[in-house]
């Protein structure tokens, strides 16, 4: 095949070609050149498009010719940076990402920092003259290559900060320091000997090809499989891949990474979405991994940053005329975006969206419909505590609303087990992935001590329309006990939990809840059908409106306990 027509560049100032699509270069790729195109400050990349996915997984390797195209996606980076990819003092680092046609978060791979080696990093030092920051990136490289395109597991690589931050009494593994990191750098790179049996790779160009055939392979991982299944996404559309320069969040504290909505994919209101970690990269924010806790303190240390961030709301969604998802880097004070997407959402906030940007002008009547088509209105519903008088166990992030009561299940197996039987689960885990799928699929609601209300497993629990705990600080699981603590007090799995997703608390035994229907809403949605004579959508939003009536007739409130 020739490859040419199948590479992109995502450059400030180059024209967007005529081949360029979601489905030939994928989405994500694709919304990053038409924001490169609006002037915004996103990071050179070139792409590779579908086809060349489809024909690695048919063939089982890369087609002839990608090295020279990979020459020459490089050359173009290194002459937009001035730097090169594997030089001894100004060396180019570059991430390799994912990219369907069809968003798919979090469901497959992505691998940063993407060139460094023993040499490399000395010429990365030379030219930031920042060695936590170097040191920070290599064991993150060695960890992530070892875990994505060796495909062994990283729980050994986590242990050894792990361990080393309880030997220094720090709170966090992001506050080890730079002794301290090269050192756990370097026992990295004999732990990926160890574990594989092969030496990790100093050779940059080895090590992008090694990425890019891993993220190619991440398209029929299981994750992904259970995830077209669950969505109905076609299983022959393959992923793109984008390698893009790199840029640092962990250059120390005028840096970070963050995830943004701009609406709250949750209730659906206009109001921006955020999560910000200072002096970290944007796994640590998607990953599930970790707490985050900075996003108050962005305005406050980096007040032009925040400012740009809230104009840039307005900017995504004149210009793609949906709620984005959007991730983002600041290095040393400078906001650079990596991703947007259409963002994922609860079908509560679904139809909330769908009506206000209808009233705000920003779609038609007919669009909205068409993006309520996938959702049963008849059957939309919110649930509620029907009281406030039981004092709650614990309280955690919200990162969904509702109300969801179920039976608590340690890991994803045991809730679809537990559904399989008619018993609602409770999905309780230190942190959650996106390899949780089934148990998130399964469970009525999650639970979780780490993580934030953006990471990839939020998203996607959010989609499912479940509620979503995270950040639990009192939450403690002893598998070696069999049981979890919340605010001190203890659980076996099979007990009971209620979790308020609207006020993010926590509570023993089963609560009674109120049923609510977005009245308004649906009536609004049912005089657009009967404008439009969209069928489909008029019967289920009809049926909900005649219900909310029923309910409004009979007194507007149904108090029930849940099984």
């Amino acid at each position: 095949m020739s490859l040419d027509k199948h590479l992109f560049f995502i450059l400030a100032g180059k024209p967007m070609p005529a081949s360029a699509s979601a489905t030939t270069m994928g989405s994500k790729a694709y919304g990053l050149m038409r924001l490169a195109r609006l002037g915004l400050n996103v990071p050179p990349a070139f792409v590779l498009g579908t086809d060349i996915c489809r024909t690695y997984l048919s063939r089982g390797k890369l087609p002839e010719g990608t090295r020279e195209l990979l020459a020459r996606g490089l050359h173009e980076l290194e002459g937009a940076t001035g730097r090169r990819f594997g030089g001894e003092r100004r060396p180019l680092f570059v991430s390799v990402r994912s990219g369907a046609p069809v968003s798919m978060p979090g469901m497959m791979e992505t691998v940063l920092n993407i060139g460094l080696t023993d040499q490399t990093a000395r010429g990365f030092l030379r030219m930031t003259g920042n060695p936590r920051q170097v040191q920070d990136s290599y064991r993150r490289l060695v960890r992530d290559f070892t875990e994505v395109v060796r495909e062994v597991d990283a729980a050994p690589f986590d242990a050894l900060a792990e361990t080393r931050a309880a030997e220094e009494q720090l709170s966090s593994t992001r506050d080890l320091d730079s002794h301290a990191l090269s050192a756990i750098a370097q026992e990295s790179l004999s732990l990926s000997l160890a574990l594989t049996g092969e030496p990790f790779p100093q050779d940059p160009m080895e090590q992008l090809v090694a990425a890019i055939e891993a993220v190619f392979r991440s398209w029929i991982s299981d994750k992904a499989k259970r995830y077209r299944a669950l969505n109905g996404i076609d299983e022959h559309m393959g992923t793109a891949v984008t390698v893009q320069a790199m840029v640092f969040g962990n250059m120390g504290a005028t840096s970070g990474a963050g995830v943004g909505f701009t609406r709250d994919p949750a209730t659906g209101e206009n109001r921006p979405y955020l999560d910000f970690l200072f002096n970290a990269q944007g796994e640590d924010v998607v990953s599930g991994r970790h707490a985050v806790h900075d996003t108050e303190r962005l305005p406050q240390r980096l007040p032009a940053v925040a400012d740009e961030l809230t104009r840039m709301k307005d900017v995504l969604e004149v210009e793609f005329h949906d709620m984005q998802d959007f991730e983002f880097t600041v290095e040393n004070g400078r906001l650079y975006l990596l991703q947007t997407r259409n963002g994922k959402r609860m079908p509560w906030a679904a139809l909330r969206m769908a009506v206000d940007m209808v009233q705000e002008g920003l779609i038609s009547p007919g669009e909205a419909l068409k993006r309520l088509d996938g959702i049963a209105l008849d059957k939309l519903e919110r649930l509620r505590l029907a009281g406030d008088d039981v004092a709650p166990l614990a309280e955690a992030v919200p990162a969904s609303i509702g109300t969801a009561v179920g039976h608590i299940a340690f890991d994803p197996k045991r809730a679809a087990e537990f559904s399989a039987e008619g018993k609602r689960a409770i999905l309780v885990r230190d942190d959650i992935s996106t390899g949780d799928i089934e148990g998130i699929a399964a469970a009525e609601g999650v639970l979780t001590a780490a993580g934030g209300r953006t990471s990839h497993a939020a998203v996607v629990a959010r989609q499912l329309g479940k509620v979503c705990l995270v950040g639990c600080s009192s939450l403690r699981i002893l598998p070696e006990k069999g049981i979890c603590v919340i605010g001190g007090r203890e659980f076996c799995e099979g007990d009971e939990l209620t979790l308020d997703g609207d006020a993010g608390r926590i509570f023993a035994g089963a609560l009674s809840v109120i049923r609510e229907r977005p009245e308004a809403a649906l009536a609004e949605v049912a005089r657009w059908c009967v404008e439009t004579d969209a069928t489909s959508v008029k019967e289920a939003a009809l049926a909900g409106l005649a219900d909310g009536e029923e309910h409004q007739h009979k007194g507007r409130a149904q108090h029930q306990r849940r099984d």
